[in-house]
């Protein structure tokens, strides 16, 4: 029997560096029980140069990385998504579009990378650390027994990732 491969969308305000980061790790440590995908409400156009710096020395992919419009996953033909979680506090107050399949959702937010203020250094540390707190928190999901936990345990079990280290809104 096949596995079922479950729709993940990471969802920031830019959808520049955080959503991107994550996409890229759990396309790659989810394996081939999930696909990854991000956008944003005012997507700034660009991907981020750190963040595609940080996911290349890390050996996670790049390509195909471009920062979207959450309206394309709202539109017909869109993919049916599973699971939709916020990453910046601002896209977690933000109303939605309505996503195809009444997917779960949560909120994952960690602090801006990309509106870290210093020098180059201390600029990519704050990527890295991004980085970081999203591989943990990705760890901890795709270990979730997806398939055989209950709904209200499985919405904890989201909003507790969320809320480990890094959270911005505990």
């Amino acid at each position: 029997m096949t596995e079922r491969i479950y729709n993940v969308l990471f969802l920031c305000t830019g959808n520049s560096a955080r959503s991107i980061l994550a996409e890229s790790i759990l396309n790659k440590d989810g394996g081939s029980r999930f696909r990854a995908f991000s956008a944003g409400s005012h997507p700034k156009g660009e991907v981020h140069p750190l963040a595609l710096q940080v996911l290349q020395e890390f050996g996670y992919p790049t390509e195909g990385a471009r920062s979207k419009s959450w309206e394309e996953f709202a539109a017909p033909g869109a993919p049916v998504l599973d699971f939709v979680f916020t990453v910046c506090d601002a896209a977690a107050g933000e109303v939605c579009p309505i996503w195809p399949g009444q997917p779960m959702s949560a909120h994952w937010g960690i602090e801006d990378p990309a509106a870290m203020a210093g020098n180059d250094l201390e600029r990519k540390a704050a990527f890295v650390r991004a980085f970081g707190y999203f591989k943990n928190r990705i760890a901890a999901f795709t270990a979730l027994p997806l398939a055989k936990i209950e709904r209200i345990a499985l919405t904890k079990a989201l909003k507790d990732i969320g809320r480990s280290e890094g959270a911005t809104n505990p």
